[in-house]
């Protein structure tokens, strides 16, 4: 098992890359990595309710999410379902689960995500290959970083159509939309806005309600 390659999520000493930063050369951070993680090493690992994933070989690593991250995903989840009910279109499913984006991408664990029914999975399966439809991450302090730049590029290369990302702490809600290999920004929702889906058109939630008050 690599033993150089862990590198804990973190916002402490990167401010300038949790920008969106176009200079910012994500092929070439990943080339730096000396010795690459494999899937295989991964299934090694402890289970320590530590979340651990790969992306283009390096190992990231997440401590447990405090109760506004959770109040956020449980919230998002629950409206999901309740649109999904009413219009059977597809599935979501939420963290902890293994998503296998290419062989080096592999496991991410998205904190919400979205597959619709034509590629959902059989009963029993224990991840899923490919570019779920839609995922949704909610930012913590320790996963800025993570979510906004390693994991936008990673979804973006893998070709995942739709990209939330929620911010408990500015109460703010980005979606990014595929468009010619590249996401392009849809719209920043707050307050009383409704969260706009070009995945889900019909969907209706609210900003301001899937924030801790």
């Amino acid at each position: 098992m690599p033993e150089a390659l862990l590198a804990e999520s973190s916002e402490q000493g990167h401010p300038e890359e949790e920008k969106w930063n176009d200079e910012w050369d994500y092929e070439d951070d990943i080339k730096e990595s000396v010795r690459q993680w494999t899937y295989e090493d991964y299934l090694k690992l402890p289970n320590d309710g530590r979340r651990y994933e790969i992306i283009e070989g390096v190992l990231y690593v997440s401590n447990a999410p405090n109760i506004d991250h959770q109040f956020t995903v449980g919230e998002i989840h629950f409206q999901f379902k309740l649109f999904l009910r009413e219009n059977p279109v597809g599935y979501v499913l939420t963290a902890p689960f293994e998503v296998h984006l290419s062989e080096k991408t592999r496991p991410v664990q998205p904190d919400v995500l979205f597959i619709k029914t034509d590629r959902w999975s059989k009963s029993g399966t224990q991840l899923f290959n490919g570019a779920p439809d839609l995922i949704v991450e909610v930012l913590s302090p320790s996963t800025r970083r993570l979510d906004q730049v390693i994991k936008f590029h990673a979804y973006e290369k893998a070709k995942v159509p739709e990209y939330w990302i929620a911010d408990p702490k500015t109460r703010l809600v980005q979606v990014f939309s595929l468009n010619d290999r590249k996401y392009e920004l849809i719209g920043e929702f707050m307050g009383d806005e409704i969260i706009e889906s070009k995945v889900l058109p019909d969907l209706k939630i609210t900003t301001d309600s899937i924030f801790n008050k």
